[in-house]
């Protein structure tokens, strides 16, 4: 309170008296944040607990599944499903830490006993303009990323398990920056290694720096002892094995061969034999030697920043066992996925790119024709285990209407940020109060077929519950079930408040305004850094196309979402992001063959025309997908 004067004291004495809400001013002279030794400064940062406090305006929000495959395969002994999750990784981590959605409730939070993320590096800058210029668009692109990425890592290792562990994958740009998050986040105490993955390549010699070939990865545990880890070990061969220690290689009498090593005390020496050093291997070090992956290689998905099978399983082999849940929640081309998948652990991925969405289910659609983690030169040949596609902030609303009536009041509660709280005044029953106190009632349409809410309901409400739900009232009901336009109705001292299912925004209710994430319509912008406020129910584009049975030609476009900044109607193809075909469906499940994002095909004035790769099968399922991630699919035979 030293920081307060006399006259701010007496103000927030009478506002306690008056049991009213101290103003958001007061907050950090009544709740400093405790300076830490050293720390990275940078505008935009914000406080840890504003950010789990919602602060920040992005929100938990339902999980809503799309689709079960493989649902006749063995899941796990506990019921567990492994997800690939569409939609802003930050909105998923905040509903794992908030822990009331009921399909991971008690399943996630406190159990992730893995994290591995490989986000977007930010290293591309595409301003042009003056050296000045550019010098503050970069360092305003460079604090930017550095706060999306530690909000995430904040609300992560809220969810890691007290055993788990974190690696976070880096290019040379930006590990420096994040190495000191990392530090504030989990702990200069709890940091382990800097491993170097070296992944070789081209050599160029006419550079005016070093041959960069390295990224770096951050391992880091929750706590500093009781985490898992199993050193990995290399094969060894015994001649380079050797050669290295500049000792002579022996034969005894048998033929084995062996080498002279002094031992413990350094007295004598003892023979260390070639089948002994062999079977021992060598520990593994911080710098990992492992290639990219060819172009030509057959575990090569088409997708950008996609990492080696192998280096994930080194990672995962030696910081979990087999049960234990790893999460990616930059999925990207699935490789976490795909390599937990094969060693027997849970898996959660999360991306917000289509692209990565569908190339992430395909992978695990078709895992067993992949490689094998143990013999390589053989598939793996096992199918996946049951697994789940997810819709967090962006929903079908047709699935909504189709869950249960329980189901459907727990969902649309948490989509409103409603705590459950059945009360009852005068026969009139709610279901749940806002973070503001006030009584929310939802609209059980299901009994209500032929009524809806008017101003006769209205009124006839108010005459039962008076000012006993104090000046504010809020019903959550389908947007066809109420029959006004405007956001409240006011009756005496009370505002009824719509919250309408799709939800037309009222923007006083919320800290920030609604923002859909984008798709990316270049394959150049896939790690585009971007993230949603709020959410939204999927509106279907119009499109028309014909397909004479290798050309799909696509005439119109039409997504029924305006622009967010100046709500005009987006053109035609302008609102495009890609368009995603598989060439041999099966009428079950999409397995992503092609992709052509809009900025390759589309041509302004023009209608779009794709020629298509020749496959056995009699139809042709293609997804054009908007940039707001909405999908229109069609069907077409060959």
């Amino acid at each position: 309170m030293m920081n307060l004067s006399e006259k701010e004291r007496e103000y927030l004495i009478d506002k306690l008296g008056k049991g009213e809400s101290i103003p958001i001013d007061f907050k950090y002279k009544l709740f400093p944040s405790v300076q830490k030794e050293y720390e990275l400064a940078y505008a935009g940062k914000m406080r840890k607990e504003d950010i789990l406090s919602d602060e920040d305006g992005v929100t938990a929000v339902p999980l809503q599944v799309e689709k079960v495959f493989n649902g006749n395969r063995d899941a796990f002994p506990d019921g567990w499903k492994n997800m690939i999750v569409f939609g802003d990784n930050l909105q998923l981590l905040k509903t794992i830490y908030k822990n009331e959605d009921p399909l991971i409730k008690g399943k996630v939070k406190g159990k992730v006993k893995l994290i591995y993320i490989d986000p977007p590096f930010a290293t591309e800058s595409d301003f042009n303009g003056t050296q000045g210029q550019k010098a503050y668009s970069d360092k305003t692109k460079n604090s930017e990323f550095v706060e999306f990425l530690r909000r995430r890592l904040i609300v992560a290792k809220e969810v890691l398990a007290s055993d788990g562990v974190i690696f976070v994958h880096l290019d040379w740009k930006k590990v420096h920056y994040i190495k000191v998050l990392m530090d504030e986040i989990f702990g200069e105490h709890n940091f382990k290694n800097s491993i170097t993955w070296h992944y070789g390549g081209r050599m160029m010699h006419h550079l005016k720096q070093f041959n960069r070939k390295h990224e770096i990865i951050l391992f880091y545990t929750q706590t500093q002892s009781g985490y898992t880890f199993k050193m990995p070990k290399d094969e060894v061969d015994f001649d380079e094995y050797a050669k290295s220690r500049h000792e002579k290689i022996h034969v005894d009498k048998n033929g084995k061969r062996y080498l002279l090593a002094p031992d413990a005390n350094m007295e004598r020496t003892t023979r260390q034999y070639e089948d002994e050093i062999v079977a021992r291997g060598r520990a593994v070090d911080d710098v990992w030697p492992i290639r990219y992956i060819r172009g030509n290689a057959k575990e090569r998905t088409g997708y950008p920043t996609q990492k080696p099978e192998e280096l994930i399983k080194r990672i995962i082999e030696s910081t979990t066992n087999e049960g234990d849940l790893v999460m990616d929640f930059f999925g990207g081309s699935g490789t976490t996925a795909s390599v937990a998948e094969k060693l027997n652990r849970k898996w959660l991925v999360c991306d917000i790119g289509k692209f990565s969405f569908y190339t992430m289910q395909k992978r695990l659609l078709t895992i067993q024709n992949s490689k094998s983690l143990i013999e390589k030169k053989k598939n793996y040949k096992i199918p996946a285990k049951s697994f789940c596609t997810i819709n967090t902030g962006i929903y079908d609303i047709q699935k909504l209407f189709q869950l249960q009536h329980e189901e459907y009041i727990e969902f649309v509660l948490n989509l409103f940020e409603v705590y459950p709280k059945i009360k009852s005044i005068n026969g009139v029953e709610f279901q749940g109060e806002r973070k503001d106190g006030y009584l929310v009632q939802v609209w059980k349409y299901w009994d209500f077929k032929d009524a809806s809410i008017d101003e006769y309901f209205l009124r006839n409400l108010h005459e039962n519950i008076g000012n006993r739900v104090g000046d504010r009232l809020y019903l959550i009901a389908p947007a066809n079930s109420v029959e006004f336009i405007d956001d409240y109705f006011e009756i005496g001292k009370v505002r009824y408040y719509f919250l309408k299912v799709p939800y037309q925004i009222i923007e006083e209710l919320h800290k920030k305004r609604f923002k859909k994430f984008r798709q990316p319509t270049s394959s150049s912008d896939i790690n585009n850094l971007d993230n949603a406020i709020g959410f939204h129910f999927i509106r279907q584009p119009e499109v028309k196309s014909n397909f004479d049975g290798k050309n799909l030609n696509i005439t119109s476009f039409k997504t029924y979402y305006p622009d967010e900044e100046t709500l005009n109607e987006i053109p035609d193809f302008e609102a495009l992001a890609m368009v995603l075909v598989d060439n041999n469906y099966n009428g079950k499940e999409f397995i992503l063959s092609e992709s052509f994002f809009a900025e390759d095909i589309f041509k302004k004035g023009e209608p779009i025309n794709i020629s298509l790769k020749a496959k056995n099968g009699k139809k042709v399922c293609v997804i054009y997908v908007d940039i707001f991630g909405n999908e229109f699919r069609e069907i077409l035979n060959k």
